[in-house]
């Protein structure tokens, strides 16, 4: 019986180059299609599982650059959650050859991402946080004089988990404006007014009912949002995010 020769392996080689994924890392497969994206004025490549990641931090898809770039205003930031806009500055200053700013608390990073939006082209409204149900009020004496309410405003501030998170953004955009003045329409309550350039926190506390703490009422990106009387400085925080009254 004639033997057959032994089959050999055979390399199989293709002129695909191989591509790697810009936000997972991971090399594609044959076949596999990658997406372009643009961020940092940088080209970026993205498998199609990390595509929905991409545009969360605010990545420009490629093939509708110029359509984006035509229609957004002057300010590119705008518009875009304030994680990716601290990115892009990074990477700005790292193109540019200069020192990247301080990273956030990955635990801070993480809670603000969980309360921010995708990337919109259009300017986002004010986001108005809703009221979450309280324990039964506990009154107390309100003080009637505006700097004593004020004082007392700060210290419940003072106590809850909020100045870690000034501190933390503090770390990337630099010392806040503080503004805080009493409300017009309700004696008891205390609007405190944290403000950057790229962004700004609106906490409120009602002195009649301190047992339910500060809490923040509103955020945004444009200081323009804010009203003329939120904006008048008035207080400091010093470097583990507790406010103070006198500028």
């Amino acid at each position: 019986m004639r033997r057959l020769p032994p089959l050999r392996s055979r390399d199989i080689r293709t002129n695909q180059a191989d591509v790697s994924c810009d936000v997972c890392g991971r090399t594609l497969l044959r076949g596999e299609r990658a997406e372009a994206f643009l961020t940092g004025g940088s080209r970026r490549q993205v498998c199609e599982l990390c595509v929905a990641r991409a545009v969360h931090e605010g990545w420009i898809r490629e093939a509708g650059a110029a359509d984006e770039l035509g229609v957004r205003p002057a300010r590119a930031d705008r518009g875009r959650s304030l994680i990716a806009r601290l990115r892009s500055r990074r990477d700005r200053a790292e193109a540019a050859g200069a020192e990247p700013e301080a990273e956030l608390d990955p635990a801070l990073e993480a809670e603000l991402a969980a309360g921010e939006h995708p990337v919109v082209t259009e300017r986002p409204p004010v986001r108005e946080e809703p009221v979450a149900p309280r324990e039964p009020r506990h009154v107390r004496a309100v003080p009637t004089n505006a700097e004593l309410k004020m004082e007392r405003a700060l210290e419940v501030f003072n106590a809850s988990e909020h100045p870690r998170t000034v501190a933390g953004i503090a770390r990337s955009l630099g010392e806040p404006e503080i503004g805080v003045r009493t409300s017009d329409a309700q004696p008891s309550v205390v609007r405190i007014s944290v403000m950057w350039e790229l962004s700004w926190y609106r906490y409120e506390v009602d002195l009649s009912d301190e047992a339910g703490g500060a809490r923040r009422a509103a955020q945004g990106d444009e200081l323009e949002e804010l009203e003329d009387a939120d904006r008048v400085v008035n207080a400091t925080a010093d470097a583990h995010g507790r406010l103070q009254l006198g500028e």
